[in-house]
């Protein structure tokens, strides 16, 4: 074999590989954060100033796991008040184990989500409310085992 013939089957074997990679590239899914990505973006003053309001509280809200699922405990001042809200489990690694479940606490500021609503892994948990004309916004991270 001549070394024009050794060009051209490292040319050949160079284009497999990009075009194999390619393919491979194009199957892979992808999943964001939100699939209305931009128009949440616009809104971002508001967890701004949700995160502020939030943040001056006497203490952040608490995620405790229980034998029957998962117990939010909101600050003390929240005790009492009207609520309204929402709780969103985002998964980076599998969007179908997202969950948007309505905040609805009790009269002392707590909620326990059932154990069978969440799937085991790690998430990050964006708990966002309003009282009074006041947004407040907070967000940590949470595994499930």
């Amino acid at each position: 074999m001549n070394w024009g013939n050794k060009l051209l089957l490292v040319f050949v074997i160079f284009g497999g590989g990009i075009s194999y990679m390619v393919y491979r590239c194009m199957q892979t899914p992808v999943d964001l954060v939100s699939k209305d990505y931009y128009k949440e973006e616009l809104a971002y003053q508001q967890v701004i100033d949700g995160s502020r309001h939030a943040n001056a509280l006497s203490s952040k809200p608490r995620l405790a796991a229980t034998e029957t699922g998962l117990h939010l405990q909101l600050p003390a001042e929240m005790k009492q008040k009207t609520l309204k809200g929402l709780i969103r489990f985002y998964c980076p690694a599998d969007a179908t184990r997202d969950r948007v479940i309505p905040l609805s606490p009790d009269a002392d500021a707590g909620q326990t989500i059932p154990k069978e609503a969440l799937h085991p892994g790690q998430y990050t948990v964006s708990i966002s409310w309003d009282t009074g004309g006041v947004n407040y916004f907070s967000q940590q991270p949470l595994t499930i085992q």
